[in-house]
């Protein structure tokens, strides 16, 4: 039977999984979508994803494949799929695409999005994406800092211990910083991530929006390669995987 190579597009809110890579014991998105794919042609498929998002992440558009010698047309693997997903994970498209494609090494740019909410009281609809910051933030030199990370630099700073990575060298294609409303968005867009790589560029920008820390210092913090001199890791929950890029990286500034 022919072998075919079927690709999911994924959304899900991460606040009650483990993190997207399967581990024994613990709720996972891998382990999920698996379980789902295996009810519905009775046979547990292998699903390899474009990267593997931490605990409490969200996405939008992570990419995921698997092979498989049913049938079914695409749109069944999306339909009956989410039948036995809960509503917290949901697949928005699938199709068949060449058996050599690989989700994560043929990715050219990958895009985060970091949500900062920045209002004076925490707004409850926020809770679960969005990270709750106090005083206000001062956008457009977070702008002007961010722009000390664009470009092809060794991101060693910006790394937690833990990274399995063999190069800490990154290029950043962009880096976005706006408001909109009482919420400051950043937004990443680079080659390949380092481990919690974009929770603590938002937590080094943070405190050069507090006013804390000066512009420049970003500059400082990329050229000094030292974990210690960058911010802390913003939690989890206000991140979220916006798309991958298979074709060519987008400017974002």
């Amino acid at each position: 039977m022919d072998v075919r190579n079927i690709r999911l597009k994924i959304a899900y809110d991460g606040t009650d999984f483990s993190g997207w890579q399967t581990q024994p014991g613990l709720p996972t998105i891998q382990d999920s979508i698996e379980s789902a794919l295996g009810k519905m042609i009775g046979q547990r498929p292998k699903l390899i994803g474009s990267g593997r998002t931490d605990a409490g992440v969200h996405a939008h558009g992570q990419i995921a494949s698997f092979y498989t010698t049913a049938k079914y047309h695409p749109s069944k693997f999306q339909n009956a799929v989410n039948a036995y997903l809960p509503d917290t994970i949901r697949i928005l498209n699938a199709d068949d695409v060449s058996v050599a494609f690989h989700p994560t090494l043929d990715a050219i740019s990958k895009r985060y999005q970091y949500r900062v909410d920045n209002r004076s009281v925490l707004d409850p609809m926020s809770l679960r994406y969005a990270h709750h910051v106090v005083g206000h933030l001062d956008e457009k030199a977070m702008a002007e800092a961010s722009l000390y990370l664009i470009g092809r630099h060794d991101f060693a700073a910006f790394q937690t211990v833990g990274s399995e990575r063999v190069s800490t060298v990154r290029r950043v294609y962009g880096c976005d910083v706006r408001r909109v409303g009482t919420e400051i968005q950043i937004e990443v867009e680079s080659n390949g991530f380092l481990y919690n790589m974009v929770r603590t560029i938002a937590g080094t920008l943070i405190m050069v929006g507090t006013g804390k820390w000066e512009v420049q210092r970003v500059r400082d913090i990329v050229t000094s390669c030292d974990r210690k001199n960058a911010g802390p890791t913003a939690p989890a929950k206000g991140l979220a995987m916006m798309w991958v890029n298979y074709d060519q990286p987008r400017e974002i500034n």
